[in-house]
């Protein structure tokens, strides 16, 4: 019988579409011994490992039950160990608001060799909804944010984001639509155009679109819950111009005007 080999991937399941894995993930699941997979990796994707694979739900439901960090840490050592190849399975990128490096850090230092594979980030998904990242004179980059840090605040980095010509995208807002929303107003940006969708990528997923200082009504009044991304800019208004507040679809703001001539 061939030794063991004690080893962790790391790998990105995308943003929920299952055909979205990538060819490297996809290879790789089929040679899993053990699979640890998150409340945001498609469960499709477990059939692609092979028969006698453990597969074990640690998943982390927003603000409801979830499997401790150091659990998944000893979870990882112990299956490594005993099994070989544990693949631990995490929606979109790990290394996105994902703690995936968490997890390597804690099995290299236990001696087991380690191994990343990328995700499509759920930010990249939000094209499905005529939404891009940047678009020349309307989005000079794009800020990525988390709306809850460790001790429950939202991110001092928003107002800084908010001074930029770029994209603002925000994981893990949705608590915080209300702040978001009073702290854009406050700067004097409650028009900025933006989008609440859950699911995205998923079929039954849910888009909401609006000025900024309406996210709380746009996520009640369209019955959105987790998992959601926030994204504010005039990105948004570009293939959504008519419920991006003042604009609309036969007076377009001026960007948009000047865009329309620059294509």
């Amino acid at each position: 019988m061939a030794d063991i080999v004690p080893e962790l991937y790391v790998v990105g399941a995308g943003p929920g579409d299952p055909e979205l894995l990538t060819m490297k993930a996809y290879k790789v699941l089929q040679t899993a011994a053990v699979i640890l997979y998150d409340n945001l990796a498609n469960q499709e994707l477990l059939a692609l490992a092979p028969a006698a694979c453990e597969c074990i739900y640690v998943g982390k439901k927003p603000y409801g039950d979830y499997t401790p960090q150091e659990t998944i840490h000893e979870l990882i050592v112990e299956k490594a160990l005993a099994r070989g190849r544990v693949i631990r399975l995490k929606g979109g990128d790990p290394f996105i608001f994902g703690r995936g490096f968490e997890e390597v850090l804690f099995a290299r230092a236990h001696g087991i060799a380690t191994h990343y594979i990328p995700g499509i980030s759920s930010m990249q998904a939000v094209g499905f909804e005529d939404i891009p990242l940047t678009h020349r004179v309307v989005s000079e980059g794009v800020w990525m944010l988390t709306g809850t840090k460790k001790d429950g605040s939202l991110s001092a980095d928003l107002r800084l984001a908010m001074q930029s010509n770029s994209t603002v995208v925000v994981y893990m807002g949705l608590k915080k639509a209300a702040e978001i929303a009073a702290t854009y107003c406050e700067m004097g940006k409650g028009d900025t155009p933006a989008a609440i969708i859950q699911h995205v990528s998923l079929p039954h997923r849910k888009l909401a679109v609006g000025p900024v200082r309406q996210l709380p009504e746009l996520v009640a009044s369209h019955g959105i819950t987790y998992p959601a991304l926030l994204v504010i800019g005039g990105v948004v208004a570009l293939g959504h111009s008519a419920v991006c507040g003042k604009q609309n679809a036969t007076t377009p703001a001026p960007w948009l005007s000047a865009l329309v001539h620059q294509a």
